[in-house]
C-alpha cells in the first residue's frame, strides 16, 4: 500500500498536524493522491471540539469507509481529537476503522501504517514538531501557519482542550525562527502564528521566551512578509505586545482575541480569568496604542446560567462596535466539562436564536467599521489571480472578509503578489478596490 489520502478537518492547528503526517508519509515513500477513490490508505484527521465538529468527522469517516468497496482504499484510518478523546469508544462504534491515532501519535503515522488489524494508539499528548520534522503544505504556498506552541493550561469550563492536546508546551524561538526562514525562501508572504493559546508562549520554557521576543525575531528575517498573531488570550497580552505589534512593520496590525463573553456572571461560570472591565479596558488600550488596527473575536451564547440581561449586555457590547470580525458559537455541552454539570442549561432554540441575534448585531458594525478604509490604499496579498482577489493585513485566511479587485487591472497579478489597492466599497464582510 503506497498510495495515500487525507482529509483533515477542524481548526488550522489541525491541518499543521495532518501536514506534518503527509510529510514524514512522503518522506518513508508514499504517494499523496487527492482522489480519495485512489488511495489505498485513507486518513481522516478529525476534530472533537464540539458536537458539531464531531458530527462532522464521523459522517467524513463513514464517507470515507465507503472507498473500501468502491475504491482501492485497504486500510482507514482515523487520527487527531476524536480518538484522543474517546478512545476505544469510538473503536466500538466505527467498526470500519482499522486504525485509531490519538493526538499525540500522529507522527508515528508511517510506523504505525505498518500494523496489521485493527489497533488504537492513543497516549498521552507530549509531542510538538520542530524546523526539521518533514512537512506537507497543503496550504498556497504564500499564507503559511507555524504552530508556535502544543496543548493548554487554562481551565475554561467548557472546553476539553486540555484533555484532549494535553499540557502546554513550547518550541524555542530558534527552531520557530528556522522553519519561518524555510517557508520564506520556499515562497511565504504570510506566517499566521498559531496555537491553543499564542499569547502563553514560553511561559513552559522558563527561560525568558515569550512571544514578544519571537516577533522580534521573525521581524529580522529578510524579505517582504507578514507575521500574524492568531488566538491571543486576553489575559495574556502585556503591554510588551501591545507595542511590539504597534511599531514592527512586518506585524500585521491584527490581533485575534476571543474573548467568549462579556458578562461577568458568565465569566465566572466560564472560569474565565477576566472580568468585563478588564476585557473593555483592554480593547481601549490596543485601540489607543494601535490606530487602524483589526480586530476578531469569538463568542459563546447560550451558556448555562446566561440570563436575558446577561445576553443583553453582551448584545449591546457587540453593538458599541469593538471588533471588525466575530464568530459566535451556540454552547455545547460537551462531557466530562465542568460546564456540562451547571444547573440552568438552556434550550437549543434559545441558543440558536441567540446567535443569530448577535450575528446580524454584528452585520452593520463591520460594514461600518470598514467603511474606515474607503479611500485608503492598502497593500493587499493576492490569493486568487483569476476573480484578483486577496486580503489586507487586517484579513485573516479563511475566517474574515477579502478584498475584491474590481477593475481587471493593466498588468498580470500573481498569487502571492503583495499589490496596492485603492478601496472604494465595502461588500457585508469584504472590501472592494481597484489597482
Amino acid at each position: 500500500m503506497r498510495t495515500v489520502g487525507l482529509i483533515s478537518l477542524g481548526c488550522p492547528k489541525n491541518l499543521v498536524d495532518s501536514e506534518v503526517m503527509l510529510g514524514i508519509l512522503e518522506n518513508a515513500g508514499y504517494s499523496i493522491v487527492t482522489d480519495p477513490s485512489e488511495a489505498e490508505v485513507l486518513i481522516v484527521n478529525t476534530c472533537g471540539f464540539i458536537e458539531d465538529a464531531k458530527k462532522e468527522s464521523v459522517d467524513a469517516i463513514l464517507e470515507m469507509a465507503q472507498y473500501k468497496s468502491t475504491g482501492k482504499c485497504k486500510k482507514l484510518v482515523v487520527t487527531g481529537c476524536l480518538p484522543q478523546r474517546y478512545k476505544s469508544g469510538l473503536a466500538k462504534l466505527l467498526p470500519e476503522v482499522d486504525l485509531f491515532i490519538g493526538a499525540g501519535e500522529y507522527y508515528r503515522i508511517a510506523e504505525i501504517l505498518k500494523f496489521s488489524g485493527k489497533n488504537l494508539f492513543v497516549g498521552t499528548p507530549r509531542y510538538i514538531h520542530t524546523a526539521s520534522t518533514p512537512r506537507k503544505i497543503a496550504t498556497p504556498k504564500h499564507a503559511i501557519y507555524i504552530k508556535i506552541a502544543e496543548g493548554c493550561y487554562h481551565g475554561c469550563s467548557f472546553c476539553v482542550i486540555p484533555r484532549i492536546r494535553g499540557k502546554f508546551r513550547s518550541r524555542t524561538v530558534d527552531d520557530v525562527v528556522k522553519e519561518a526562514e524555510q517557508l520564506i525562501a520556499s515562497g511565504a508572504k504570510e506566517l499566521n502564528l498559531i496555537g491553543q493559546d499564542t499569547t502563553s508562549y514560553g511561559v513552559d520554557l522558563k527561560d525568558g521566551t515569550n512571544l514578544v521576543k519571537l516577533l522580534y525575531r521573525l521581524s529580522e528575517l529578510k524579505g517582504d512578509f507578514w507575521i500574524r498573531v492568531m488566538y491571543a488570550y486576553p489575559t495574556s497580552i502585556t503591554d510588551e505586545l501591545i507595542e511590539a505589534i504597534a511599531t514592527l512593520p512586518k506585524v500585521c496590525k491584527y490581533l485575534d482575541v476571543p474573548i467568549q463573553h462579556i458578562s461577568d456572571s458568565v465569566l465566572s461560570l466560564m472560569k474565565r480569568k477576566e472580568k468585563g472591565s478588564d476585557v473593555r479596558a483592554l480593547l481601549a488600550k490596543i485601540r489607543a496604542r494601535i490606530p487602524g488596527i483589526t480586530m476578531r473575536t469569538s463568542l459563546i451564547v447560550g451558556f448555562p446560567g446566561e440570563t436575558k440581561k446577561a445576553f443583553g449586555e453582551l448584545l449591546e457590547f457587540v453593538r458599541q462596535g469593538h471588533f471588525e470580525y466575530l464568530g459566535v458559537f451556540a454552547y455545547s455541552k460537551e462531557e466530562g466539562t465542568v460546564a456540562a454539570r451547571l444547573p440552568n442549561q438552556i434550550s437549543d432554540r434559545v441558543k440558536m436564536n441567540r446567535r443569530d441575534i448577535i450575528m446580524k448585531a454584528q452585520k452593520p458594525v463591520t460594514k461600518k467599521l470598514l467603511g474606515r478604509w474607503v479611500g485608503s490604499t492598502l497593500k493587499t496579498l493576492i490569493d486568487n489571480s483569476h476573480t484578483i482577489c486577496g486580503r489586507t493585513e487586517g484579513q485573516a485566511p479563511d475566517i474574515d472578509g477579502i478584498t475584491c479587485i474590481r477593475q481587471k487591472p493593466k498588468r498580470k497579478i500573481n498569487v502571492g503578489d503583495m499589490v496596492n489597492v485603492k478601496i472604494v466599497d465595502v461588500a457585508d464582510y469584504d472590501l472592494i478596490g481597484r489597482i
